[in-house]
């Protein structure tokens, strides 16, 4: 990856914390009051503090004192033993600086090692960050939201922590892309204040001005949660481009009616037959909706969801979206993704979604609510939303990870990654409707190289091909069609030269195509897995394939959604993640991998029969 220097300036990133060393002679200078409270003086100018971390510590409560009402502490897990990583706290300019940090030990390694500097390098030092997804730079990321289409760009934001690689201090983290592969990273968007953090929401594009901040300009609804006010929806609004918001000064815009603990992820879209903007937002184990003109006076309206889906489940992440039936615009339905966790087939978190009629007030299922459809049928699939104001294409994109393991997968310099941007559709099949993710097309734009191999290849027991693509980074695409015999099973393996495999297959007996990361490479964190107080039972065990802990296991999709005896597979790797697409998103799957080399050999099996490979081609992919 290109070396970067990141330069961390404006207000988003100022309202922060800070610890500091020992001694002074380099512009700090220490004040310990015990154990309890350490006062780190800054006297030489400098950007930002370069802050230690080590990610087993227990959160210091961290903030730059300027002595205004909207200071703000930020949880930040400083390093007491040894040094992990830096993190940078951007410093007020122009003058000195007070920093208090509370909850570190006065023998603390940190006070040694924090610094003052002008730039923080985020080249990358990780070896699994991936070559083609969209990842922060440094920090944590987990939700995906906020995503809107506007002039050109695509603006994803996302769940952001600044301060480590663990989940805390939710910022709207920023990145713009004018083709969903090559993203641009900015600073973030709307920063955690003292209404607490900012969680996940929506952006829309106020076309009409309807909110008073003049024609398009873009308008967020947001989710702000603390232990004093609750989860609450907030608003703020932009004027250029996404850059920058400014939050309501009347905040917040909606409350629970109830007083309801789990109130969030409000997503807005434009209702067109009442001229009206309409939120959905997840109220535990249902979504709410709500009417406004204006963005900032709501109208509670309906509820929908108590026992519909999954079971356990908590909703979270909501969308709504109108998709024609078969591709016919005269004959359309609504769509309700639901992010639950826990409740995933296999354990955690995963998106599924409702199909049905919306009449403005009311939605209603067209299923019995003992039915659950999932977007994907992998492990590492969540919170999947969709853009905002890209016309007929309906774009979403996930968080590729799983709230059982996402705090500790085997990375350090940053945490979180998003899947491949995917377009929905619904078709139908045996009476029911369903949604197709399928990747964008834009997605072609990463192939560099292009493999093609035999027309035809028959597979009786085992087929090797050994470097699968040149001069192999992780990085690549494969795509074939397959034919096995109706009672066997047919598929691939993706190896290294250290034995190091991920087993992809279809299963005819069973009606199935699994992917097992069982023997992948690095799986004993999932023995880490922090299963959800809610996950009663142990169905992910039983459901899974060749389950050994909450990550070394198989996952599977029922093969009765696709057509025919033949089968297209779009496959995507990358350093830490495999994403197959079947028969155009009929089935989607995707789940993380940690193989210590890149799969380098394609290995393909049959077993109890033949099987037909045709037009296998493999790419190359980069940006």
């Amino acid at each position: 990856m290109k070396k970067n220097l990141i330069y961390l300036a404006g207000g988003a990133m100022l309202a922060c914390g800070m610890a500091a060393c020992q001694s002074s002679g380099t512009g700090l200078t220490f004040e310990h009051q015990g154990d309890s409270l350490t006062l780190v003086h800054v006297s030489a100018p400098g950007k930002y503090l370069l802050l230690p971390i080590q990610e087993s510590c227990g959160e210091s409560q961290v903030r730059v004192e300027t002595g205004k009402a909207d200071d703000v502490t930020m949880d930040i897990r400083l390093a007491q033993d040894s040094v992990e990583y830096y993190v940078p706290l951007e410093l007020p300019q122009g003058g000195n600086a007070t920093v208090s940090v509370r909850k570190t030990p006065a023998g603390a390694v940190c006070w040694d090692h924090i610094q003052l500097a002008d730039t923080f390098d985020t080249g990358n030092t990780d070896y699994y960050r991936p070559v083609y997804h969209h990842t922060p730079l440094y920090g944590w990321m987990n939700d995906p939201n906020g995503m809107v289409y506007k002039d050109g760009e695509y603006h994803l934001y996302f769940q952001y922590n600044p301060y480590g690689s663990k989940w805390g201090n939710m910022h709207w983290g920023h990145s713009v892309s004018t083709d969903l592969m090559h993203w641009e990273h900015l600073k973030p968007a709307i920063a955690r204040d003292t209404l607490g953090h900012i969680f996940s929401g929506s952006t829309v594009v106020d076309k009409a001005g309807t909110a008073g901040y003049g024609d398009s300009a873009l308008v967020a609804l947001y989710t702000s949660a603390s232990d004093k006010h609750g989860q609450i929806q907030c608003m703020a609004y932009s004027t250029d481009n996404g850059r920058t918001f400014t939050k309501y000064e009347k905040n917040p815009v909606l409350t629970p009616f109830d007083g309801l603990k789990d109130f969030r992820d409000p997503k807005v879209f434009w209702y067109e037959p009442e001229k009206k903007w309409v939120m959905i937002v997840s109220a535990d184990k249902e979504m709410r909706f709500y009417a406004s003109h204006n963005l900032k006076d709501w109208e509670y309206m309906s509820a929908f969801g108590k026992g519909y889906g999954a079971q356990p489940n908590q909703f979270e992440c909501p969308d709504f979206v109108q998709l024609p039936v078969d591709g016919d615009k005269n004959r359309k339905k609504w769509v309700m993704l639901v992010n639950i966790n826990p409740g995933c087939m296999f354990g955690g978190s995963a998106t599924e979604y409702f199909t049905g009629d919306f009449d403005g007030k009311e939605f209603t299922c067209d299923t019995k609510p003992e039915v659950a459809k999932w977007l994907d049928y992998g492990k590492d699939h969540y919170a999947a939303v969709c853009f905002s104001n890209t016309g007929e294409r309906v774009i979403s994109i996930p968080w590729m990870s799983n709230w059982q393991y996402a705090n500790v997968t085997p990375i350090r310099q940053y945490r979180g990654a998003d899947g491949l941007p995917r377009e929905l559709s619904l078709y139908t099949k045996d009476g029911q409707t369903y949604v197709a993710a399928n990747v964008v097309k834009e997605a072609a734009v990463l192939r560099k190289d292009t493999r093609t191999f035999d027309p035809v290849i028959r597979v009786k027991d085992e087929y090797e091909i050994g470097g699968i693509v040149p001069d192999n980074d992780g990085a690549y695409e494969l795509e074939m069609d397959i034919t096995p015999d109706a009672g066997g099973v047919a598929g691939f393996d993706l190896m290294n030269a250290k034995g190091e495999t991920t087993k992809i297959y279809l299963d005819m007996k069973a009606g199935r195509l699994v992917m097992d990361r069982t023997g992948s490479g690095l799986t004993a964190f999932g023995d880490k897995s922090e299963p959800h107080a809610k996950e009663t039972d142990d169905h992910r065990k039983t459901m899974s394939v060749n389950y050994r802990n909450d990550f070394a296991l198989g996952t599977w999709a029922p093969l009765s959604l696709c057509e025919g005896k033949t089968y297209h597979l779009d496959v995507f790797v990358d350093k830490c993640s495999i994403e197959i697409f079947v028969d155009g998103g009929r089935i989607a799957m995707t789940n993380l991998v940690f193989p210590t080399a890149p799969y380098d050999i394609l290995r393909f099996r049959a077993e109890g029969g033949e099987a037909k490979i045709e037009n296998l081609k493999a790419y190359k992919l980069g940006l």
